[in-house]
């Protein structure tokens, strides 16, 4: 998919002020000290200098997502950070992370939770460099936000299924075993990939009408086995079309809802009453399924894919999701508020990236 304009990047010589510069040396070793560390076990810990940008002030947020904009009267969900047991996280630096990634093209590829992570990264950047000067088209198919400055570009290219979708003449075809739009995805220098949340949908909120794989059609199979046939494909389309000496390829992971209290103990609850997260030292439910499934189609990936482990430490967080705090129609227990959650799968990607 071609984009809509062209832009022309400037590289001024930024000069760093004494403070600037101390500032970046203590993040530079954090995040060198985070490199050996398990950064997805740990525990959430309250900090009052959270939550790491203002709603208010960035102009990054849809409304689907900005709960304080449409009064969540609760602020506590806001002020927690991740705690990893054997090291401590840098904060995110978002200067740091401009003039680490100075000249490159970082792609969400996913559903509406790539753009929940797209969105919570661009806020995140532009609290630390508000006055950075910016551009931004966004389309149905692919959207770009790029620091002018700085040559960064953030890309989100929405995608249900990472596998195509084809209206053919019987109807709309999910197609297992194939990925045509992949072409869309090459000569990034970061891609983040994310899937899971549309191949539970049934009924009316299902956008397909039939699965085809290997050139037979079927009204539908067993979800998970036809997640893992898609998640194949997608690592094939890695295995063949990813160098990994001028691309780091990331998976998001599996992204949990809070529909069901019985998942924390509390059978009778939703995310619409929870205001603190889990506490307990084991999530009472087990690893969604979903997970096992990423984790197998990892394991055997001859091309090397970084897993952005996050179903845990998001199972915690049952009181950070928009409920009825958003724009969104009924109650939402699976996309996330901003500031929120995703600024922590930020703050871990920028750990994984430049640490």
């Amino acid at each position: 998919m071609g984009l809509l304009f062209t832009l022309l990047f400037l590289s001024p010589l930024f000069l760093l002020s004494p403070a600037s510069a101390a500032e970046l040396n203590t993040t530079r070793r954090a995040l060198a000290g985070a490199a050996n560390c398990n950064i997805f076990r740990g525990k959430w810990v309250y900090d009052a200098s959270y939550p790491l940008y203002d709603f208010s002030t960035c102009p990054f947020i849809d409304d689907q997502f900005n709960c304080l904009k449409y009064r969540r009267p609760d602020r506590n969900y806001l002020k927690y950070r991740w705690q990893p047991f054997s090291c401590n996280l840098a904060r995110f630096n978002g200067l740091n992370f401009l003039e680490r990634m100075r000249g490159k093209k970082i792609m969400f590829v996913g559903d509406s939770l790539s753009l929940n992570m797209w969105e919570s990264l661009s806020c995140m950047i532009h609290a630390g460099v508000p006055k950075a000067r910016t551009s931004i088209v966004r389309t149905e198919g692919l959207s770009q936000l790029t620091f002018l400055d700085y040559g960064v570009k953030l890309l989100l290219y929405h995608t249900l299924y990472l596998v195509d979708m084809e209206t053919q003449k019987a109807g709309r075809v999910l197609k297992l075993d194939s990925i045509r739009s992949g072409n869309a995805w090459l000569g990034m220098d970061v891609l983040i990939f994310n899937t899971w949340h549309w191949w539970t949908h049934t009924g009316g909120s299902q956008p397909f009408d039939y699965i085809e794989e290997g050139g037979k059609m079927y009204k539908d199979t067993n979800r998970l086995v036809a997640y893992y046939k898609g998640l194949t494909t997608w690592s094939r389309w890695v295995n063949r079309n990813i160098d990994p000496s001028k691309t780091k390829v990331f998976f998001q992971g599996v992204s949990p809802m809070h529909y069901e209290g019985r998942e924390w103990n509390e059978p009778t609850r939703s995310c619409k009453s929870e205001t603190q997260p889990y506490f307990g030292l084991r999530y009472p439910a087990s690893t969604p399924q979903a997970a096992l499934v990423v984790n197998k189609v990892l394991s055997r990936i001859k091309k090397p894919v970084y897993l952005l482990d996050i179903t845990l430490l998001s199972q915690y967080r049952k009181d950070a999701h928009p409920t009825f705090y958003s724009t969104h129609s009924g109650l939402d227990c699976s996309h996330w508020c901003l500031p929120g959650l995703p600024d922590t799968w930020n703050q871990l990607l920028y750990t994984a990236l430049v640490g």
